[in-house]
């Protein structure tokens, strides 16, 4: 299910209430909830012929043992995603999980490989979620 298509109150159990539609939002508690979601994930407000825009710094997509996977704004072709430990920091095309820098082991690169089957979907949103209207690379659009 896409995340414009939640109902308002499992929106709020996620990650990611701060990326709701507030025109869909009909009660104060629950434009006090979307705030607190501002607040409290990396984004900024940025500015454009008057216009406010919401845009997310980075988005953490999910853990998994111990591995966070993040999605970046504004970033550089191809689409990719970030995966971050103390023994892990690389990243990986969103198309087929290639490796595409950094550092990471044999044993947590097939972790990231078995997620990646799983949830490339969920990447997919998160990038597209993240992109700000001058992003050089724009929305995945898959091959």
């Amino acid at each position: 299910m896409k995340l414009s298509e939640m109902p308002i109150e499992k929106l709020k159990e996620t990650p990611w209430f701060h990326n709701v539609d507030p025109d869909k939002l009909r009660s104060f508690e629950d434009h006090a909830a979307w705030l607190e979601a501002i607040l409290h994930n990396p984004c900024n407000v940025w500015e454009e012929d008057g216009e406010m825009f919401l845009i997310e710094i980075k988005q953490l997509v999910t853990r998994v043992n111990g591995l966070k996977i993040e999605v970046y704004s504004n970033e550089h072709p191809p689409p990719h995603f970030h995966v971050k430990s103390p023994n892990v920091d690389a990243s990986f095309d969103i198309e087929s999980c290639t490796f595409l820098q950094g550092q990471v082991d044999s044993r947590d690169k097939k972790k990231i490989e078995f997620w990646h089957r799983k949830a490339k979907p969920l990447l997919v949103e998160a990038w597209n979620s993240t992109r700000p209207t001058d992003c050089t690379v724009g929305l995945y659009k898959g091959t």
